[in-house]
């Protein structure tokens, strides 16, 4: 019988950092690595000894990068795992940790997801298995094929499709780790240059540098190492799906669709109770599509209720309140942890003047190259209590 994570132990985080997401620098990992890393066990209120585990997510910096980083905390001989699952790498060490915690295998597991400029290709590249479309369909052609679609079905219009990026770098203008912080009109996203189909430079995310850190913890380590439980963030779901074959509709939209939907079930919640979203926004069709595949707003509906302010920070639902991948920036492998960091702050009521009013619960989506899909959904502890 397969078990889930809600079938397990409680799993809380209770620890966030940061080294602020940026464009490519001389800045060395270990440093981006470490600032993440003390940020959140500070944050938590623990020192290094105190973790039993830990999961270093990275897509482009090539094997065996945690051991040079974690040993300037101090040689404790604990497991070291490094991850790897495209955009999704982060959201998928988060996912090893809670199940670590969840089983009981740890108490204390340290998620870090960090990176660089890439030193190697795809490792589809020298399988000798030729692609037809990879020299003619790039990601940013495949989703400008897929908002000139959505624009044609919907009647939507390309201001509407822009106003995404007005409203997540009006977030990230308001987060000090965002890549992107500054507030940009709809004149400024549609002035170009278009880079393909309908979608200008501004509609599509920016893949630079950082870290993020979370610290995952069991119930008992709570009282164990004296932990402020009013500021530990249940883990109600976490799951995690491959593609499937879906006809002609968008995989990524059915991939979410198929995630969420089991997601919501291992949660025991609907879309109505989420306050607050992070989702995967590498281009700017991606959010109109996913917020209807969540199941936050009827199919085709998404642009109508974000021109309404429904995605906005006090609307109904606050959706990418960090900035998402636009205004953040997408650095690969920390890109998933500083979702669940934001989320976490969300719940916790320290965003400041980024915070959505009354937030409780919150999900965090991120699609990986491949495809796969993880969905993690938090809930302040009394909530779940």
């Amino acid at each position: 019988m397969k078990i889930t994570l809600a079938q397990q132990r409680p799993v809380y985080v209770a620890g966030v950092g940061w080294h602020r997401f940026q464009k490519p620098s001389n800045t060395p990992y270990i440093q981006l690595g470490l600032t993440a890393v003390r940020q959140s066990l500070g944050d938590a209120g623990i020192g290094w000894r105190a973790v039993d585990s830990a999961y270093t997510a990275t897509a482009l910096l090539g094997m065996a990068a945690s051991r040079p980083l974690y040993k300037h905390l101090g040689v404790t001989g604990i497991p070291m795992m490094q991850v790897e699952n495209a955009s999704a790498s982060g959201s998928t060490a988060f996912r090893l940790a809670c199940h670590d915690v969840a089983a009981g295998t740890s108490d204390v597991s340290l998620v870090l997801g960090i990176d660089k400029l890439p030193t190697s290709g795809a490792a589809g590249q020298p399988t000798a298995v030729p692609s037809l479309a990879a020299a003619y369909v790039p990601p940013m052609a495949h989703f400008a094929l897929l908002a000139s679609e959505y624009l044609d079905r919907y009647a939507a219009t390309p201001d509407q499709l822009a106003a995404v990026a007005v409203k997540n770098y009006a977030n990230a203008a308001l987060n000090p780790n965002a890549q992107r912080p500054k507030a940009r009109s709809i004149e400024e996203v549609l002035a170009g240059p278009t880079l393909a189909g309908p979608l200008t430079r501004l509609q599509c995310c920016p893949i630079g540098e950082g870290a993020a850190a979370v610290v995952v913890v069991s119930d008992d380590a709570i009282d164990m190492l004296g932990l402020d439980r009013s500021r530990c963030v249940r883990v109600l779901s976490s799951v995690l799906r491959s593609e499937e074959l879906y006809g002609a509709r968008s995989f990524d939209a059915e991939l979410t669709r198929a995630t969420v939907r089991a997601a919501y079930e291992q949660a025991e919640i609907s879309p109505h109770d989420l306050d607050v979203v992070e989702l995967h926004d590498a281009f700017t069709i991606e959010e109109l599509q996913y917020v209807e595949a969540m199941g936050l707003v009827e199919e085709g509906k998404a642009a109508a209720a974000l021109s309404k302010g429904d995605f906005d920070r006090g609307g109904r639902v606050a959706v990418n309140t960090s900035g998402g991948l636009l205004g953040s920036g997408h650095p690969i492998g920390p890109t998933g942890v500083g979702q669940i960091g934001e989320i976490t702050t969300q719940i916790r009521g320290e965003a400041g003047p980024r915070q959505h009013p009354g937030a409780r619960t919150g999900l965090a989506h991120m699609v990986g190259l491949g495809a796969v899909c993880a969905v993690h959904i938090l809930q302040a502890s009394e909530v779940s209590a």
